[in-house]
């Protein structure tokens, strides 16, 4: 199914108490990280998306980072279980609004599980095992997309996403540390350069490929590949340990 839609929402006003470890945490710029995901939501639609964004939740600081709250598959929709406490209640207006379109099915507990963690190939998915998604939450997502899911385990990290993201044509982007993992095995793999592993979590819209700006040795890796590269000024999605796919669910 082509994707031509995505949905986004704006952060709030307590978008500075988001979860972070981010050494700039506390530098965030509201103002700015407002212009950025209006350039993000633009960028979206210059590249033949219909933008549907949701006003902001002040009540949880994360929720511009809708990609959690949901992973999408085959025309369904797994609404996720999120891996810490303060983020439950962020995906009551996603499922409103994604039930207009696809068949929805909740995770339950003991399952977390989160989108951040997902990575989407054309026939599979790969999933992180990590401090945000265990065994339970890939093993109901499974169940209800009904596909094959291939897993890399690494409790030390959040988000399976901001080490690895699929491109297209079978070509991966990864950090050094995943880059020989057997569930990358027969890909093309891109590996970024040390010191650019923020650009490993892109987003593929045809063939462009938005990477964050800044990283102009990880760009030129792509476009080595064949791909049209768009920069996008991330800063302040960063220190809210955002990227590039957190702020969007492409359908």
């Amino acid at each position: 199914m082509t994707s031509n839609k995505a949905l986004t929402r704006t952060p709030g006003r307590s978008y500075v108490g988001c979860q972070s470890c981010h050494p700039k945490r506390h530098t965030i710029d509201l103002s700015l990280a407002l212009e950025q995901h209006a350039v993000y939501c633009s960028t979206l639609r210059d590249l033949g998306l219909e933008v549907l964004t949701l006003p902001p939740d002040e009540n949880h600081p994360d929720a511009c980072f809708v990609e959690d709250t949901t992973v999408i598959h085959g025309g369904k929709a797994l609404i996720c279980r999120a891996g810490v406490e303060s983020r439950r209640g962020e995906e009551a207006s996603i499922s409103d609004v994604l039930g207009q379109y696809m068949s929805l099915k909740s995770a339950v507990p003991p399952a977390t599980v989160e989108g951040g963690d997902v990575v989407h190939f054309e026939d599979r998915l790969l999933s992180g095992l990590s401090q945000r998604t265990n065994a339970e939450g890939v093993k109901q997502m499974g169940e209800w997309l009904d596909v094959r899911i291939d897993t890399i385990e690494d409790p030390e990290i959040m988000h399976l996403k901001s080490y690895i993201t699929y491109l297209a044509r079978d070509t991966v982007i990864t950090t050094r540390a995943y880059a020989d993992h057997p569930a990358l095995a027969g890909m093309n793999v891109l590996v970024v350069p040390p010191g650019d592993e923020y650009a490993a979590d892109t987003l593929t819209i045809g063939d462009t490929v938005l990477m964050p700006a800044g990283r102009e040795r990880a760009h030129e890796l792509v476009r080595g590949a064949g791909f049209k590269v768009i920069a996008l000024d991330m800063s302040e999605i960063e220190k809210c340990d955002g990227a590039m796919t957190c702020l969007s669910l492409i359908f």
